[in-house]
């Protein structure tokens, strides 16, 4: 497979350069420990008030099938043309309100992205992929899990090990191949004002 390690202009973590959202994946399992490894890493993700909001809906080939097919009914048309080769299914659900209180929490969102954003750095130690999604019909998800009023789901995510972009359709294939691009870091680094673009080095 075609390395896919970010070319970063100034080093970083391996995790961090490894990771990239596949859609292709191979025909195998994704081990039980390693999805344990990667949930931990979710985990421990930091949050407001360490309320930890996040909770994914996690479905295996071969296992969880009913569940499995659920997570792919959710998926819009686009993402089921590939998702379905991922091992693993999983549906990220922020808790929007404050457990201690129940007052709002405005960083719900960002506190399931934080949680998603450690689960897959880990993977991508352990050579697993994720690829997070939007493209999926939250509405439809709700009602497929009974999720209840209160929770949101904001994520849809592949899981398992990366396979060869030749068996993608082509106009996938190509995506899956083209080199890797993020914008400068001047681009959206203000130094001490907004609009005073910028790079600390």
């Amino acid at each position: 497979m075609t390395d896919r390690t970010a070319p970063a202009a100034h080093p970083i973590a391996a995790p961090f350069a490894a990771r990239w959202s596949p859609r292709s994946y191979e025909d195998r399992a994704v081990p039980d420990a390693a999805l344990a490894q990667v949930l931990e890493a979710a985990r421990w993700a930091s949050s407001c008030f360490n309320d930890q909001p996040w909770n994914f809906i996690l479905a295996r080939k071969g296992r969880e099938e009913d569940g499995y097919a659920k997570l792919f009914s959710c998926l819009s048309q686009n993402n089921q043309g590939w998702a379905g080769r991922a091992p693993v299914l999983m549906l990220g659900v922020a808790r929007t309100a404050f457990a201690h209180n129940g007052n709002p929490n405005r960083h719900a969102a960002y506190d399931l992205g934080q949680a998603t954003a450690n689960l897959a750095a880990q993977a991508a130690t352990l050579g697993l992929q994720a690829h997070q999604m939007a493209g999926f019909d939250a509405a439809k998800a709700r009602e497929a899990f009974a999720i209840p009023e209160g929770f949101d789901p904001l994520v849809m995510l592949t899981l398992g090990y990366p396979g060869a972009a030749a068996a993608l359709p082509e106009a996938l294939a190509t995506r899956e191949a083209a080199p890797r691009a993020r914008k400068g870091i001047s681009e959206f680094t203000h130094l001490g004002a907004w609009g005073a673009a910028g790079s600390p080095a």
